[in-house]
């Protein structure tokens, strides 16, 4: 019985998609089709029920399926114990949000460039909501967001924190320390909606007897976009610091003292356990090490 055919009925019964399965395994979805057609004549029995709008297990497909991660799981590890990390192949599809991606994100990549040479990578950039829900969907296979996510199919790794400071437009000329009656007479900056910065931010607003309805609060889910916004059109923002501190327009801003500090802005690596790619793991290993350098590097100062 062919290995691949089996990580293929696998990625399908993970995505409930042929199409999604081809590309997340870089070949067409008439290939999965065939595989798993074969796959099916061999065994004998169907193990999906398809039309034009869903693909579900069938009973035996849902017997054949624990089986069938535990032939993979066996060959991938003795793949990764016995083989060179060199010779695996693939994509892997990673998840994170931009204050990552502005820090420590480019000594990752190398990392897994050096590790797995012939490993593609599928990068998406989205909100931290967004980005779970990748994740629990099988859309991507390893997230590194504000966590944790609570999913007991999902191992949730802390792998660092960020002060949040507050930042001003330097134009703006505004006093080194504020209250927060003085910063909401100005546009607010914030992450979206229903993020965590977003609500930590409401919540402050709340225990001070601000009602946010008085607030003017520009929400975005981009960091880049609020440095830009607050440097040419004023305002004030909190911010993860370390990516402030590096970004090539941080002598337009001003950092504030308000007498309201928010908390800090804590980062998780997700993924779920995969008999099919035992990369994930690897890579959240290696995230914790490049992110805990990154920190003692920031504490040890140039």
């Amino acid at each position: 019985m062919n290995l691949r055919f089996l990580e293929t009925f696998l990625m399908v019964a993970r995505l409930k998609s042929f199409s999604a399965a081809g590309e997340r395994m870089n070949t067409t979805q008439a290939a999965v089709s065939s595989r798993i057609a074969t796959l099916e004549r061999q065994l004998g029995v169907r193990l999906f029920e398809r039309d034009m709008r869903s693909v579900v297990l069938t009973p035996h497909g849902l017997s054949a399926l624990a089986r069938a991660e535990e032939i993979v799981k066996l060959v991938a590890e003795f793949r990764t114990g016995i083989g060179s990390p060199a010779t695996l192949s693939g994509t892997i599809a990673i998840g994170t949000v931009d204050t990552i991606v502005y820090t420590w994100l480019p000594r990752l990549l190398d990392q897994m460039k050096a590790t797995y040479p012939h490993v593609s990578l599928d990068l998406t950039v989205d909100t931290s909501r967004n980005i779970a829900e990748l994740i629990r969907d099988g859309s991507v296979d390893l997230g590194i967001l504000m966590g944790p996510v609570m999913d007991e199919t999902l191992q949730s790794i802390e792998v660092c924190s960020f002060e949040c400071a507050w930042f001003a437009s330097a134009k703006l000329g505004l006093p080194a320390r504020l209250e927060l009656s003085d910063v909401i007479l100005h546009p607010l900056f914030a992450y979206s909606k229903g993020s965590q910065p977003h609500q930590a931010i409401l919540r402050l607003l709340e225990q001070h007897g601000v009602p946010s309805n008085q607030a003017r609060i520009y929400n975005s889910n981009s960091i880049a976009t609020m440095i830009r916004l607050l440097c040419d059109s004023g305002g004030i923002a909190a911010l993860p610091a370390p990516m402030v501190e590096d970004h090539p327009d941080v002598a337009r801003l001003a950092r504030i003292n308000v007498n309201v500090v928010l908390p800090p802005m804590r980062f998780h690596v997700v993924y779920g356990e995969s008999a099919a790619n035992p990369i994930p793991a690897t890579i959240a290993r290696m995230a914790q090490r490049i992110a805990a350098e990154f920190d003692a590097q920031r504490c040890a100062g140039p």
